[in-house]
């Protein structure tokens, strides 16, 4: 089962001549979600080969353009491309006024409902679960309300082992009763569970923190998580500047991994002035050396794991 990261954009506010705000696409099982939606993310979809009509779901961080303002022109585009189901938007307020002024003026022919779900930014839930995946929220410390987001697979169910089945002549009603959890009882004597199953890999994860301060807290939230998304807008030099517009530097989003002992980290959000990404990369695996930069256009995969 996939389950993978593709990066759209990775700058700040600024924009630059060849880079795009934030936007990435979280894959799993080829259910897709894009989370944030800076400036031209539909054209980014595009060339990465991501068909914009299998976006399931959209998680906005908060409502600074460089996250949300490519959100419109995309919603139009689905509708001109035969969209009918509805799509999910989950955001912090006011997005649902946003959304709301958008269909009076523009959208009043839109074939499909656009539902949106409102994130409460000072709370850590669960905001949207199926079969396979739960999301949580993620508060954050920026200077508008401002959540990340925690993408949790759920753990697979019990398989039985294929020789135990022979070894102990399972029928199909106790292997059905064993991928439940259940012993097998006969004739008084118990089989146990674990004797017989075993699951076939551990549930993966991704957290996307988005703009905000160093939070312990927030790390504290994503604790395990397979790979880390942390926004590391400036250089270490940069540490009081960094503080005060509500960002982090590279040894800020370092802490934040190792904090959360995640497995591997990647940095993004960049201010324009940095034309090397190394450079902060290099900064932050001084403290965390699993750390990689979110180059546009790549793909990370979180591998699964007996």
């Amino acid at each position: 089962m996939a389950f993978t990261v593709t990066i759209l954009g990775n700058s700040s506010a600024k924009p630059t001549s060849n880079a795009h705000p934030s936007a990435q696409v979280v894959n799993l099982n080829e259910q897709y979600y894009l989370v944030d939606a800076g400036e031209g993310v539909q054209r980014q979809l595009i060339r990465r080969g991501i068909n914009p009509l299998r976006l399931r779901a959209v998680f906005i961080s908060h409502l600074h353009g460089d996250h949300c303002f490519g959100l419109f022109p995309l919603i139009a585009t689905l509708g001109l491309e035969g969209k009918r189901t509805p799509l999910d938007i989950y955001a912090p307020a006011p997005m649902g006024e946003i959304l709301e002024f958008h269909r009076r003026y523009f959208w009043d022919d839109l074939p499909y409902e656009v539902k949106w779900h409102e994130v409460r930014t000072t709370e850590h839930q669960i905001i949207m679960e199926n079969n396979t995946l739960e999301v949580w929220s993620i508060p954050l410390r920026h200077r508008v309300p401002t959540a990340g987001y925690l993408f949790k697979e759920k753990q697979p169910g019990l398989n039985v082992e294929k020789f135990k089945i022979e070894k102990y002549g399972l029928s199909i009603a106790e292997i059905v009763a064993a991928k439940r959890g259940e012993d097998i009882v006969r004739n008084g004597e118990i089989i146990a569970n674990e004797e017989l199953t075993y699951i076939p890999y551990k549930a993966r994860s991704y957290a996307y923190l988005s703009d905000t301060n160093y939070s312990a807290r927030a790390a504290e939230r994503v604790k395990g998580v397979d790979l880390l998304y942390h926004e590391t807008t400036y250089s270490e030099k940069e540490n009081i500047l960094s503080k005060g517009r509500g960002h982090s530097t590279t040894h800020d989003a370092a802490k934040a991994a190792l904090k959360a002992e995640a497995k591997r980290l990647i940095i993004g959000h960049f201010s324009s002035r940095y034309k090397d990404y190394e450079q902060l990369a290099e900064e932050c695996r001084d403290i965390f050396p699993e750390t990689y930069i979110a180059r546009e256009g790549e793909t990370f995969t979180i591998e699964q794991r007996g």
